[in-house]
């Protein structure tokens, strides 16, 4: 039960950072649209979130919390302030390195990521590369952001770290409404959103940490025992952890070989896709990591295997049924949310295509999420890398096979088979990782999988069919004002919960399926 209070806690903050996130993109659609200055943004905003999501979020936080977890266990604080000491003064060091090099280089680091942009000659190259010198150091500041949030976590203070990309959705909004007008290229202003929202955000964590005692003192320790062990498992999950950021950006390498608009179109979808993946995938992710960390350092396999398995069916309760209603509801979303002035009627038909293709995938990516921390929380990072090394090179055949065929077929969003090659990759990176716990007995599947599948497809094709009906006319939505839009789109979420969860209820889901290892 405390797994569950601490995961909706998680949850409950990535939700109000999720809605804050609409609402940004809301302001960003309505004034900046799906265009060239857009395109070039997103991508200059894209290489140093890809790497924050590669370097902080994945390799690191994985790395790091196991081996804090074993320090905080053992039960020296000395040597845990020790360790976080080093491990501060090291990473800052290395990330100032980094970020001076992104600064003066980024050019050459945006021909690697948009090579058709400069091959075309373009001028979102140019906008793109000056505005990636402006979020460069974000890299810098999120990831010692990362640092404090997974001492935090590790602590089990999970509200603090999950507020954070709060403040940079409201940084970006205001970005948008009160500097864009002062500045010569408007869309620039949301690059200085970035990195302001960058400091806030690291700023936001030191009165947690100075409250418990445990404000870093940053010392250089590459020699520091710990430190070392921190980067010997970062060297293969920076591998592990990096299969869907890479997918992502190798889909935005190819959409700049595609029409304007392709990787703006892939951005709001994403950006959609990212609502339930954030809320329960990360949620999830950032409490069962150290929760199994303690229980492999405890020697406790059956509570191990009880937790990946409780963690497993609230994935299954809640994305087959999240990624139904994305599929449904992708036009009436993208219609209600974006389209406003610079965001035109073609550019919901588009922004549908991935969103409809990435949504596929949803359970996937967030079986992903539930299982590799089962590998990374024993310290086993060479099974992953593995397997995202699979992973990700079936990502790039599919995503030239799939673009390939649409665009051979004359289909008007080839852009959408990148979606759908990232989606069929993340299946095939989720089979892996949950085979290879089985096998190794890391994991064993705990009596009612069957009737909670069962009931769970069910619940799901009621809530379709109802959805279908509700949804079915699409030029109404066009025709129809904000106010109804938001009505209708509420109302008819609001239903296809309460037609699942009553369908569920109905055919047998127990309160035992939501707390069962949840300790």
């Amino acid at each position: 039960m405390k797994l569950l209070k601490s995961t909706a806690t998680v949850g409950s903050a990535t939700i109000l950072s999720r809605i804050l996130g609409f609402v940004r993109d809301v302001v960003l659609a309505k004034i900046f649209g799906a265009s060239s200055e857009t395109d070039a943004f997103f991508l200059a905003f894209r290489i140093p979130n890809f790497m924050r999501r590669l370097f902080a979020e994945g390799s690191f936080s994985l790395a790091f919390v196991p081996v804090l977890s074993e320090y905080k266990a053992a039960g020296d604080r000395r040597a845990l302030r020790d360790l976080i000491d080093h491990v501060t003064g090291t990473l800052a060091a290395i990330l100032l390195v980094i970020s001076s090099v992104g600064i003066f280089a980024a050019p050459l680091v945006l021909s690697i990521f948009a090579p058709g942009w400069l091959m075309d000659d373009r001028p979102e190259f140019n906008l793109s590369a000056g505005m990636l010198r402006i979020t460069f150091p974000y890299i810098m500041l999120i990831s010692l952001t990362a640092l404090a949030g997974g001492i935090l976590n590790t602590f089990e203070r999970f509200l603090i770290p999950a507020l954070t990309p709060v403040l940079l959705n409201l940084s970006l909004i205001a970005a948008a409404l009160l500097l864009a007008d002062q500045l010569e290229v408007p869309v620039t202003a949301l690059a200085w959103g970035v990195l302001a929202a960058g400091c806030a955000q690291l700023l936001l964590q030191i009165p947690a940490l100075m409250r418990m005692g445990l404000m870093p003192r940053p010392r250089w320790g590459w020699r520091h025992s710990g430190v070392r062990r921190i980067l010997k498992l970062m060297i293969p999950t920076l591998f592990g952890s990096s299969v869907a950021q890479v997918n992502l950006l190798f889909d935005s390498i190819i959409a700049t070989f595609l029409v304007t608009g392709s990787v703006s179109w892939l951005y709001y979808s994403d950006r959609l896709l990212e609502f339930p993946l954030g809320v329960l995938g990360i949620a999830l992710a950032t409490v069962i990591l150290p929760n199994l960390s303690q229980k492999h350092a405890q020697a406790n396999p059956a509570e191990f295997s009880a937790t990946l398995d409780w963690a497993l069916r609230l994935a299954v309760i809640i994305t087959v049924p999240a990624a139904v209603g994305l599929i449904i509801l992708a036009g009436p979303i993208l219609i209600t949310l974006f389209q406003y002035d610079a965001f035109q009627p073609d550019d919901v038909r588009m922004s549908a295509y991935s969103l409809v293709a990435y949504s596929v995938g949803l359970p996937a990516f967030i079986a992903v999420k539930v299982l590799a921390p089962g590998y990374y929380a024993r310290q086993d990072t060479r099974t992953p890398v593995k397997i995202a090394i699979v992973a990700m090179v079936t990502n790039m055949a599919f995503n030239l096979l799939f673009v390939g065929l649409l665009l051979h077929k004359g289909f008007a969003g080839p852009h959408a088979g990148l979606a759908l090659a990232s989606s069929m990759a993340a299946y095939l990176n989720a089979i892996l990782l949950f085979r290879g716990l089985r096998k190794d007995h890391v994991y064993v599947p705990e009596r009612g999988w069957i009737r909670l599948c069962v009931t769970v497809i069910l619940g799901s094709v009621t809530m379709a069919a109802l959805l279908l009906f509700m949804t079915h006319d699409t030029n109404s939505w066009l025709q129809a004002d904000a106010i109804l839009r938001v009505k209708n789109l509420a109302l008819s979420i609001t239903f296809g919960i309460v037609i699942y969860i009553f369908t569920c209820m109905i055919v047998g889901l127990k309160k035992h399926d939501l707390v069962r290892g949840a300790h």
